[in-house]
């Protein structure tokens, strides 16, 4: 190909468009006219994020009323205090993070684990230091029903979570079930925070904040494979 042959090219490329025919423009534009509908906007974000708190909060308070609060009138007030604020605050900051994940852009899009991981370092730590029993007889028998019946609360939880979160868009569907998945996780912890009278630390940590991290795997994994069949 010589220069002038370039040259003709990028001259041609240059050149005005030819007018496209307003007849055709107009069948296009009344075409997609035709298939735009209203939707029906969402609530403000913090309106949301209240909806995300309270539903999780009363599932694992709910379920513990039913099941006995054996563990709430066992602990002091200064423990009751402490451990309930904390978990509020994770109620608050997962709830937050839940609904960022249906916004796009939203901060917290690259980032839904760090909720996750924050808050089960930080409930390890505070449940160390305000029990002080560290025997572990029976551990797996006595732990075991503890961390099925946290599981039991947060699956349905979760679920419910998920019918609400698909009234946004998830960008990141694997990031929206992580979200979900640590907030049910918190309401099957607070469930077991109620019920649970046995204050071992180590069973504590090992089998009620551990609830936590496997409802969340399971959102994760829930929201990946939604995400991948629906690419």
């Amino acid at each position: 190909m010589r220069n002038n042959d370039i040259d003709d090219i990028l001259g041609r490329a240059a050149r005005a468009p030819e007018p496209v025919d307003p007849a055709v423009l107009a069948r296009v534009t009344t075409s997609i006219g035709a298939s735009l509908k209203a939707v029906r906007p969402l609530p403000s974000r913090w309106i949301l994020a209240g909806v995300f708190i309270v539903l999780a909060a009363a599932a694992g308070i709910g379920t513990a009323v039913v099941l006995g609060t054996g563990g709430w009138d066992r602990l002091s007030v200064m423990e009751a205090v402490v451990i309930f604020s904390a978990l509020a605050v994770l109620l608050c900051v997962v709830g937050a993070v839940c609904v960022s994940q249906i916004v796009p852009g939203s901060r917290w899009h690259a980032a839904p684990a760090l909720p996750l991981v924050a808050g089960a370092i930080a409930l390890s730590a505070i449940f160390a230091v305000l029990f002080r029993d560290y025997a572990t007889p029976h551990f797996i028998a006595s732990g075991y029903p503890c961390l099925r019946q946290g599981l039991e609360v947060a699956l349905p939880t979760g679920l419910v979570l998920w019918l609400l979160l698909r009234r946004g868009f998830a960008v990141h569907p694997a990031g929206a079930g992580l979200a979900a998945g640590t907030l049910a996780g918190l309401a099957g912890l607070t469930m077991l925070e109620m019920h649970c009278a046995y204050f071992s630390a180590p069973h504590v940590v090992v089998w009620h904040v551990g609830v936590i991290p496997i409802a969340a795997a399971a959102g994760g994994a829930i929201g990946w494979a939604i995400g991948h069949f629906r690419r």
